[in-house]
């Protein structure tokens, strides 16, 4: 065989190739950047992104949209894994221009993030809702002009007495006692986050909604 015939060859199975199938889900944990608040409760999104790539073989470490970014297949679909950078309180800078880049519908755009009013370890999935006092969503919700997204909360305890500054509750470290509590929680979000891709919020709701700790489907 020529080389003329190696490069018609390569060139016909290009053609045959499929099209690669088009980012159709944003999945976007919420937290802030830097080696100081990575164990933080406000930075439950970013814990849950990490086991997600982890148990995918997957990066989230190109910079993006404003974001740490990577890909994955989940529940059926291409999906654009993110992790905003700029800071809990601008994140609907970076989901928005993701969103639009893409043309994503907030229906699709799956944001993960912690949650004051559950106790460590409880996961709520909804279809879509309110901020809730959460400053990532207000942000997100800001941004793209809907509450229609659906998410994951992720407990992470209330303030333990009602002067607590609220900032400095959700900027403390997850303690060693919550530890195994949030673990399971995580790992729960992770199997959560392809459940509802692939079946919708119902599905994924009456899985993994709560505290009991469910089996894995989603390989």
């Amino acid at each position: 065989m020529s080389i003329f015939d190696i490069f018609a060859k390569l060139e016909q199975e290009q053609k045959n190739k499929p099209a690669a199938q088009p980012i159709d889900w944003l999945v976007v944990g919420l937290g802030n950047p830097g080696k100081k608040y990575e164990n933080n409760r406000h930075n439950t999104g970013f814990r849950v992104m990490d086991a997600l790539c982890s148990k995918h073989s997957v990066r989230c470490d190109r910079s993006k949209f404003h974001a740490l970014t990577g890909e994955a297949v989940l529940g059926g679909h291409r999906c654009l894994l993110m992790k905003p950078q700029t800071f809990m309180n601008a994140s609907g800078d970076a989901v928005a221009e993701a969103a639009d880049f893409y043309k994503i519908p907030p229906e699709h755009v799956l944001v993960i993030f912690d949650d004051i009013s559950l106790p460590v370890g409880a996961l709520r999935i909804r279809p879509k809702g309110s901020a809730g006092g959460q400053n990532g969503v207000k942000s997100i919700i800001a941004m793209m002009g809907s509450e229609q997204f659906p998410r994951i909360k992720v407990g992470v305890g209330a303030k333990p007495h009602p002067d607590y500054d609220l900032a400095d509750w959700v900027l403390s470290n997850v303690t060693e006692e919550e530890l195994p509590a949030m673990n399971d929680a995580v790992e729960r979000a992770v199997l959560a986050v392809s459940e509802l891709i692939a079946n919708g919020v119902p599905a994924a709701t009456q899985k993994y909604n709560g505290k009991q700790k469910q089996p894995d489907t989603h390989k």
